[in-house]
């Protein structure tokens, strides 16, 4: 175990540091968001779109154990990178032991919660009586995968705090892989049905859980993992679980608001011409693309939590400074590429999951084009909260999580449909990311103003400044 190890992460250039580390987070993340997107493809053509009605139905478990093991992940990743900047390796070993106990505990409570409550959980995020059966079997097996997918997923973040983020890639890559070969092969080959589709995707999510345990335990280069550090600490677990609520809140606001959405758009979609299973399915489809434009904006945010957080242990705040701004650019551009995508190509996005009637088809357009319509802000807003959580300020990122979406989209999304019928529930989202901006706003110029104090300070002193971890 070298203290130096990642000492480069205050002299390399940051536009390559972000290069490095951002990409392949990137990638993770993707991959992970595409786990149950190539469930929905496969499934649309091989079931119909009642079974991708289901996969939305179930969907939102798979987020929750998500938003654990990134709150755990995340959090105990940005705390080992402000130990790292300070030099304290007692503090990062006893985090990493902590993390993991957590993690698994954390697996198999879930599992065992989600089995005991499956009725409630399928009632309550919108099953039908046309989807249920489908809904029941994706269930009974994508439910045993869910500690393994807490464990691989948490475990990535602290791989890629730990400087080796290609590592992490490839772990997640190799599971994603293993998921689309055996999807088609389950569905159309051995035809297997929502069964099928729920084996492939837990067999890729035990592939990425045991190549991240393989790394802890061999190839760790900032920490060393021990029985003694996997005792409960709590002043330990009070100092990173909270670094790591705006990953929570990110995930467990689109398990919020699905939850809100499903229930919605059944009841007004029944009003309507588009029925009760389109306007389910389509918004399912919509918010599965959604994901995968989030976990580029946070994969470039979170991407940089270590050299984000490392720096500002280390007193480097004008790096800091450059990196928020270099950061806000490039989330700029790619919420700017996804408007022009959503806008310009949504029936051709919406076919890649089977092709259905005009209705299906309308309503689907209707959906990318209104919706996604404020996609840029959403991108900056995301990549904000991240940053101000490598920082060590849970409560600004949690803030800002909680504003979009909790405050003001659940509200919105029921109050609107009152006066818009079925459409109305399409507004909530872009209205609450025009609002949350200018929240925004105001925490960017506070940051920078921080920044640029203790800077100055540190400039003034003559030497770098210190910082102590939260």
């Amino acid at each position: 175990m070298n203290q130096n190890a990642n000492q480069y992460l205050a002299e390399e250039k940051i536009s390559k540091l972000l290069l490095k580390f951002s990409i392949p987070c990137i990638m993770s993340l993707l991959v992970s968001s595409l786990y149950n997107i190539v469930d929905q493809i496969f499934i649309g053509r091989g079931v119909g779109y009642l079974g991708n009605g289901a996969t939305n139905v179930v969907f939102p478990i798979t987020i929750i154990s998500l938003a654990i093991a990134l709150m755990l992940g995340d959090g105990s990743a940005a705390y080992l990178s402000l130990c790292q900047g300070k030099k304290d390796t007692k503090s990062g070993n006893k985090s990493m032991g902590n993390v993991v106990m957590l993690l698994l505990a954390s697996g198999i409570l879930m599992a065992v919660l989600f089995v005991i409550f499956k009725s409630q959980i399928l009632i309550a995020f919108g099953a039908t009586p046309n989807n249920l059966s489908y809904a029941n079997e994706y269930f009974d097996f994508i439910i045993l995968g869910i500690p393994f997918f807490v464990i691989g997923n948490g475990l990535n973040s602290i791989i890629r705090a730990d400087g080796s983020p290609q590592f992490a890639m490839i772990t997640t890559l190799a599971g994603c892989i293993i998921n689309v070969i055996l999807d088609p092969v389950a569905i159309f080959a051995l035809h297997m049905g929502m069964k099928g589709a729920a084996i492939a995707t837990i067999t890729g999510q035990i592939v990425t859980a045991v190549c991240g345990v393989f790394y802890i335990l061999f190839k760790a280069k900032s920490f060393k993992l021990s029985l003694k550090n996997m005792i409960p600490d709590m002043d330990i677990i009070r100092r990173f679980v909270p670094l790591g609520i705006s990953s929570f809140l990110t995930q467990i606001s689109i398990v919020v608001i699905m939850g809100v959405m499903n229930n919605i758009l059944v009841k007004y979609g029944a009003m309507s011409k588009y029925g009760a299973d389109i306007p389910l399915t389509v918004v399912g489809i919509v918010m599965k693309v959604f994901q995968i434009v989030v976990s580029i904006c946070i994969g470039i945010a979170a991407g940089s939590q270590p050299i984000v957080g490392y720096n500002y242990g280390a007193g480097q705040y004008r790096r800091v400074k450059e990196l928020f701004t270099t950061i806000i650019k490039a989330e700029a551009i790619v919420g700017a590429i996804s408007l022009f995508m959503f806008e310009v190509f949504p029936l051709q996005i919406t076919s890649i999951f089977g092709s259905e009637d005009g209705l299906y088809n309308e309503f689907a357009v209707l959906s990318f084009r209104v919706f996604l319509s404020m996609i840029i802000l959403t991108c900056i807003q995301k990549s904000t909260s991240v940053f101000l959580q490598s920082l060590g300020k849970p409560v600004m990122s949690m803030g800002l999580s909680l504003l979009r979406d909790f405050i003001l989209s659940v509200p919105l999304a029921i109050i609107l449909p009152m006066f818009f019928g079925v459409e109305g529930a399409l507004l909530s989202g872009p209205v609450a990311d025009i609002v949350t901006t200018v929240a925004v706003l105001i925490m960017a110029h506070i940051t920078i103003k921080e920044l640029d104090e203790k800077s100055m300070d540190s400039a003034e002193e003559g030497l770098p400044a210190t910082t102590e971890v939260a």
